[in-house]
């Protein structure tokens, strides 16, 4: 019986990230299937759709549509996330091994990943036609 809590606990973390993260995608999947079948259904019988119903399922495409606003945002998150890494960098080069200028670091290479995506949002923002 003391064989199986590691294994239960193993499945319980794991089952509960699975969950966490696939269950809501699979219920926004089922409802916008079911709204597709009330909607055929509807078009079917010849019944004309309420221009509430057709703002109702193109509301999530409006809301993801990138927008200046938005490109800034991201762009500045991953900035900082950039400049983050590069700082945790340099102060962990300074822990044991002296100061070393802090370019031997591998996580300065690393961190010029995130700090690029961030520049480029922030310069795409600007070529954006879409204001919020």
């Amino acid at each position: 019986m003391e064989d199986f809590i590691p294994i239960f606990a193993i499945f319980a973390v794991f089952g509960t990230i699975t969950a966490i993260i696939v269950g809501p995608t699979f219920l926004k999947y089922r409802e916008k299937r079911d709204m597709q079948e009330t909607v055929r259904h509807a078009v079917d019988k010849g019944q004309d759709l309420p221009s509430e119903l057709i703002d109702a399922m193109t509301k999530d495409v409006q809301k993801t549509l990138p927008s200046r606003t938005r490109d800034i945002r991201r762009g500045i998150i991953w900035l900082a996330v950039g400049i983050g890494v590069a700082a945790f960098g340099v102060v962990s080069d300074l822990g044991g091994n002296g100061w070393n200028g802090g370019m031997d670091n591998g996580l300065l290479g690393i961190a010029c990943i995130p700090a690029v995506i961030g520049i480029a949002f922030i310069v795409l923002s600007f070529f954006n036609p879409n204001k919020d």
